[in-house]
């Protein structure tokens, strides 16, 4: 198909098959497509979301395009992504923080690769992570010993994804999220096989489990919390997609039988980069608040699918005394040196 054959398909309302979605992806990542085709193909895309096979046609093509963390695959234990597709109601940085406590909590059988990037509100993960003293733009063999020796390692999608580069006019252009937001978190540069990964609507929720199972991941939970944040709520229920031995079942959640305070949805919000980095601090410091616990619950559940911890009630229980041990901390100052450390492998 040409480009003008699949902006009529998309035009007529019909969805790109999965190999004329990784045809066009193609196209799109090696610059043979102007912005204003970009756009339109983006924008017809998401006036009524993409679909499963539209979105596994455009993971197929970026995967071939991603710059890889090396050596993942020598590596003991199971490695992870939080990384959310964003686009949704603006709070701290849970998913970043679960990702420290989750390493911490993990014992070397649960590492994790977190993908991210810079936020439209000026404190997205990598925001945080470099105020916070984590080179975000080191090298992927610097990544690679942050995951080896540290647990974790963050992954600038900027720097793993160079042909984005051809989409980035249109997309700015556009100022709404597209099937790019959900293409991010599925393309893990480390090739993370589990997954906790937010999305910014409700509908996205078991599509994009669909396409996490049919990609080959081993397990998965894709949240979107009732109150329009991209993450696993404490201000009330959260429909979750569990993806486990390829099939995906889908389950309304709420977190009160753990005994977790029933939070506001404005208890959450962080004014700016400096609230958002305080917010950091105090949770990894043990104080108590609704920043706390959620930062706990989704650890859980990181937990969980990384089959560190077989329910809700153990991995809350391990995410906790990584926390109060100080053990999280450590690893964010371990984050911090190694990434740091360019000198050696």
């Amino acid at each position: 198909m040409t480009i003008r054959e699949t902006l009529a398909a998309l035009v007529s309302g019909r969805s790109l098959t999965a190999a004329e979605a990784d045809a066009l992806f193609e196209d799109l990542f090696t610059g043979r497509l102007e912005d204003s085709q970009i756009g339109a193909a983006l924008a017809l895309m998401a006036v009524r979301g993409p679909s499963v096979e539209e979105l596994l046609g455009g993971a197929g093509a970026m995967r071939r395009h991603v710059t890889p963390i090396p050596g993942v695959s020598e590596m003991s234990g199971r490695v992870i992504d939080t990384c959310g597709t964003g686009g949704a109601r603006k709070t701290f940085n849970v998913s970043t923080l679960a990702a420290v406590v989750t390493a911490a909590a993990g014992g070397g059988k649960l590492r994790v690769a977190k993908h991210g990037n810079r936020g439209r509100s000026g404190r997205g993960s990598a925001e945080v992570l470099r105020a916070l003293g984590v080179n975000i733009d080191a090298a992927p063999d610097v990544q690679a010993r942050c995951l080896r020796e540290v647990g974790v390692c963050f992954c600038f999608a900027i720097h793993h994804h160079p042909a984005m580069k051809h989409a980035a006019k249109a997309r700015q252009a556009l100022g709404f999220p597209t099937i790019f937001n959900a293409l991010g978190p599925l393309t893990n540069p480390a090739g993370a096989t589990r997954q906790v990964m937010g999305v910014y609507s409700a509908d996205l929720v078991e599509p994009i489990a669909t396409v996490l199972a049919r990609l080959g991941c081993e397990r998965a939970m894709v949240v979107h919390a009732d109150d329009g944040i991209d993450e696993i709520s404490t201000t009330g229920a959260t429909t979750i997609a569990h993806v486990e031995g390829g099939g995906v079942r889908t389950e309304r959640f709420d977190s009160g039988f753990l005994g977790l305070a029933r939070a506001r949805v404005q208890d959450l919000d962080a004014a700016d980069l400096d609230h958002a980095v305080r917010i950091a601090r105090s949770v990894l410091g043990g104080e108590s608040g609704p920043a706390r616990e959620m930062v706990l619950l989704n650890s859980a559940a990181a937990l969980i699918v990384g089959d560190v911890a077989p329910g809700w009630p153990e991995g809350l229980a391990k995410a906790v005394k990584a926390v109060d041990s100080g053990a999280a901390a450590r690893v964010l100052e371990g984050l911090v040196r190694e990434s740091n450390e360019t000198g050696r492998g």
